[in-house]
């Protein structure tokens, strides 16, 4: 009996992760029927993450009611995976969906995304796994911090929840009141850019526009996350302003190292530790990755490489199913890729590729299950 392994990226504006898992499933079962398929959704930190935790190893979604991006109370959740792991995206509390036109990153907080860690951490979780993707926030995770108990002090001393346009303000930082449950916790921050904290390659520069700052915004919200930098490395001793992945979702990536000693880790990397998936490779025939480009990017530690790096420790053969194949991949075949495969059938603009996308995966999957039977696979 064969076992195969699926577990591909989204193909981003075309496919989830869990949609291409399906169609390679019943491609796989068509000439296989007695395979064992196991579906491994990925996810990236960002919105939908908690459902592909959920639907890899199952699990519970626990929804709370917190504060949302401006301190409305809005209904938010998180994930709580069979082994006591909690999962939370901060999308849920602090996402762009949440403010709709409203944007204004220098008026918005992350507070309920620390409460989501409260609650789960209330509930005996001993391992946080937090997303970092699709934030309206660009206050440094001070937010966050405030509702697990720190305490941000201005110049007259006084008690205050900072915000983007606020962090200038930041002059104490006061962490001996976090919540207790946090000295035990493992926390690991899934974060997949490596921008630093401020600069031209800062949080505020690169994604604040897209969060409604305007030019002179911006650099107020940049002139706000180096002070922070400043205060925090004075009060903690931690330095963050250079640290990679610092500017992830508006400074989080920082402020989770900063107020709670979290672990940065690529994506991919934190879903194969949470799924387990060195055991899943145990007794493994074949693995089919994918994502919708493979190219010189890719090959930082993207998906399809992580995944391949894993599945050649383990012996394991991987196929990568993808939308489009770049210039300069070969690099991939030393990495674990045993071959690439693009589902294009036909050359035409990705507006007249996008809608026949499901089908040519389809087809693509067919034909490769239909070689690997004629050669006795």
């Amino acid at each position: 009996m064969k076992k195969v392994i699926l577990i591909p990226d989204s193909f981003k504006g075309t496919m989830s992760s869990a949609e291409i898992c399906t169609v390679m499933a019943q491609a796989v079962q068509e000439y296989y029927p007695d395979a064992q398929v196991h579906s491994v959704p990925v996810a990236d930190g960002g919105e939908g993450s908690v459902d592909s935790f959920l639907q890899a190893v199952g699990g519970e979604k626990v929804s709370v009611p917190v504060k949302g991006p401006y301190f409305e109370e809005v209904p938010a959740f998180y994930g709580m995976l069979p082994d006591g792991v909690a999962v939370i995206e901060m999308a849920a509390a602090a996402g762009l969906p949440l403010v709709g036109e409203r944007l204004h990153a220098e008026q918005t907080t992350t507070y309920g995304v620390g409460e989501l860690m409260a609650h789960a951490l209330e509930r005996g979780c001993k391992r946080l796994v937090v997303g970092l993707g699709g934030s309206a926030t660009n206050d440094g995770g001070c937010g966050a911090a405030a509702a697990l108990g720190a305490v941000f002090r201005n110049a007259a001393g006084e008690a205050f929840v900072p915000v983007g346009a606020t962090l200038a303000e930041v002059a104490e930082i006061d962490l001996s009141g976090l919540h207790p449950a946090l000295a035990s916790a493992e926390l690991v921050t899934m974060c997949d850019i490596d921008n630093p904290l401020c600069g031209p390659l800062g949080a505020a520069h690169v994604f604040a526009p897209q969060k409604g700052a305007d030019p002179a915004m911006v650099e107020l919200l940049d002139a706000g996350l180096a002070h922070l930098a400043d205060v925090v490395e004075r009060c903690t001793g931690r330095d963050i302003r250079q640290l990679h992945g610092a500017g992830a979702a508006g400074g989080m990536g920082g402020g989770m190292v900063a107020f709670f000693g979290s672990t940065l880790q690529m994506g991919i990397e934190t879903v194969l530790d949470t799924v387990g998936f060195d055991k899943l490779l145990e007794g493994a025939d074949m693995v089919f990755s994918g994502e919708g480009k493979l190219d010189a990017q890719s090959l930082l530690g993207k998906v399809v490489i992580g995944v391949a790096r894993r599945a050649k420790r383990a012996g394991v053969p991987l196929v990568a199913v993808v939308g489009d194949i770049g210039d300069n991949i070969e690099a991939a075949y030393d990495m674990g890729v045993s071959a690439v495969f693009s589902i294009n059938r036909v050359a035409v603009p990705f507006r007249e590729a996008k809608p026949r996308s499901k089908s040519d995966l389809a087809l693509t999957m067919d034909n490769l299950m239909r070689f690997c039977r004629r050669m006795g696979w």
